[in-house]
């Protein structure tokens, strides 16, 4: 495979956090091609989202976007312009106040991972998303960061990306 998968990581995180360098390993290892841009330079939202934009991936094939926590929002409003074939989020900040752009995604495959235990977004919000569009749903007994499931996280992705790719 010589796609690009683009990690956006959430608002408390970096670019290369625990979550995206398992994930990232995972896409590496099925020849996959990985970028993380760095958000750290805003806590806005929307202007993630247009930094993400900016980076102008979406000529890329295959595209598989992948965002945490906020990072979700910012790939979930992505995949309206871009169209990528995969989108994974992970605790994706989806219907909160201050996320109010058009999240319906625009992608061929689209996961959902999120933690039972997650005080910062709640699971309800991705169980919305997961029944209004029809999306994988992957719930683990796990808090936001979802960090101490890296090795099913692990497991799920290479899973997405291998449906991605057939």
């Amino acid at each position: 495979m010589t796609g690009l998968v683009c990690f956006a990581h959430g608002k408390e995180s970096g670019p290369w956090g625990k979550k995206i360098t398992r994930l990232g390993e995972v896409a590496q290892r099925r020849g996959w091609r990985v970028d993380s841009p760095d958000y750290r330079f805003t806590r806005d939202p929307d202007e993630r989202v247009a930094h993400l934009q900016s980076l102008d991936y979406g000529g890329e094939a295959p595209l598989v976007l992948v965002g945490s926590s906020m990072g979700g929002y910012v790939s979930a409003v992505v995949s309206n312009q871009w169209r990528p074939a995969g989108l994974f989020l992970m605790a994706p900040a989806l219907y909160m106040p201050g996320y109010e752009a058009d999240v319906a995604p625009r992608a061929e495959h689209v996961a959902v991972v999120h933690g039972w235990r997650d005080d910062i977004v709640p699971v309800d919000k991705s169980l919305e998303y997961a029944r209004r569009y029809r999306a994988e749903c992957h719930l683990l007994d796990s808090g936001h960061t979802l960090n101490d499931q890296l090795p099913l996280l692990g497991v799920l992705f290479e899973a997405f990306l291998a449906t991605v790719e057939d």
